[in-house]
């Protein structure tokens, strides 16, 4: 399994018992959603690794109690911290209406209602306190902040993103 192919779901924070079970941080706002796990992806080395879930319970709020079959002891357990865990995108909920993930809408069309298409999206930057689209208009990059009152539609059938921005915003860098 490669990580292109999967969505982080958290990482192992810390050990619980002595007998190699560890809290697994969920970052989610749904962890009932992953409860009743199977198998996750580990990474180990910037590889992704299979481990099969013996037990598991819901710890608090975004702790997933878990006990992996290959984990028996401290030393076990103590190898897997703070490693980061995934899970194939295939698992990811269906969202619908204008909810969507980042990876989903890449490489669709972006429209504007009143200028028509203004790119293609080529990503969500997520590293700032406001999340921007990421748009290509030939060499231009466009950002547009992720607001939901600019988004008229997520049209998944036709790969598009309509967006109703604010006069003077994409004007901006397409002169």
């Amino acid at each position: 399994m490669h990580k292109k192919d999967c969505f982080y779901l958290g990482k192992i924070a810390r050990k619980f018992s002595f007998k190699g079970e560890v809290l697994l941080y969920l970052d989610t706002d749904e962890p009932e959603l992953y409860q009743n796990l199977e198998s996750v992806f580990v990474e180990l080395n910037k590889t992704l690794v299979p481990f099969f879930i013996e037990k598991r319970s819901l710890h608090k709020d975004k702790f997933l109690r878990v006990r992996f079959e290959d984990v028996k002891n401290e030393a076990d357990a103590d190898a897997i911290m703070n490693c980061e865990v995934y899970l194939p995108l295939s698992m990811l909920p269906k969202l619908e209406g204008n909810k969507f993930y980042y990876h989903e809408i890449i490489d669709f069309d972006v429209e504007d209602v009143r200028l028509g298409n203004i790119g293609k999206m080529k990503g969500v930057n997520d590293s700032n306190a406001q999340p921007l689209f990421e748009i290509t208009k030939g060499e231009i990059d466009i950002l547009v902040p992720m607001i939901d009152a600019f988004i008229v539609k997520i049209d998944r059938a036709n790969k598009k993103v309509i967006l109703n921005t604010p006069e003077g915003l994409v004007d901006l860098y397409l002169g």
